[in-house]
């Protein structure tokens, strides 16, 4: 084999091991999705699962749909370049001063876990990134009310919550919580108001009281955070925002 080919080849097979750690990673991954990544036509995607399919790898999903993978199927623990290590010390030292008390500390014992398996030069190259997130995040109550209503949503419980609005009213809410965002310094509750009957934004440093209700809540049509995007997406295109 000359040097070409020997490099086309590895090449190729360090694409094809992308693609199962691509695919992995994600619920359900999209022909165009793995091109976008790996910068290839969809059609060599095409030929490159269905080769990773004759070779006995189980992804599931059909062109033009997405694929997944099989249940049982898995594969040495991933390493991680210099770079990949440094983007997630430096994401997970952002990430703690904004997340709820349970969440940042989960990343920092993951992040440990993931440093501790790095070569030792690796380690200490990601280790000694001079990235910082100085204080000045989530407030230590604002963090305690976000945990509650991340849990809630997690587990489809309704929550009662008292709430100070921009204009310093206050309100009673029984809400069914359907998802939390972090919009830059601030976080919101994405809810269903059983007392509007309607959806509502909260946001979650203006909670001045929540209690985790043992009412759960099952999706309705009309009352699901995928309703709720429908209808942001259609009030953008008739504001003229969205194609």
């Amino acid at each position: 084999m000359c040097p070409t080919q020997s490099l086309l080849t590895m090449r190729r097979a360090d694409r094809l091991f992308h693609i199962i750690q691509l695919v992995r990673g994600r619920r359900l991954t999209t022909a165009a999705y793995l091109a976008q990544r790996l910068e290839v036509s969809e059609r060599t995607i095409y030929r490159d699962v269905a080769d990773l399919q004759l070779q006995g790898v189980p992804l599931e999903g059909e062109a033009g749909v997405g694929y997944r993978l099989g249940a049982g199927f898995d594969l040495p623990p991933m390493m991680f370049t210099h770079d990949e290590a440094k983007a997630l010390v430096a994401s997970v030292r952002i990430a703690q001063a904004w997340l709820d008390p349970a969440l940042a500390n989960g990343a920092e014992d993951a992040l440990g876990k993931i440093l501790s398996v790095l070569p030792v030069e690796a380690r200490v190259a990601a280790e000694a990134l001079a990235v910082y997130a100085p204080g000045g995040g989530l407030p230590a109550p604002a963090q305690r009310t976000l945990q509650t209503l991340r849990e809630a949503v997690q587990e489809r419980c309704k929550v009662f919550l008292n709430y100070r609005d921009l204009a310093e009213q206050s309100s009673e809410r029984t809400v069914r919580p359907l998802g939390c965002f972090y919009w830059g310094k601030v976080w919101t509750l994405a809810a269903w108001c059983e007392i509007r009957n309607d959806f509502r934004s909260f946001r979650v440093d203006r909670v001045t009281y929540v209690r985790r209700l043992e009412d759960r809540f099952r999706d309705e049509p009309g009352r699901t955070l995928a309703d709720l995007a429908r209808l942001d997406r259609e009030w953008a295109q008739r504001q003229g925002w969205a194609a």
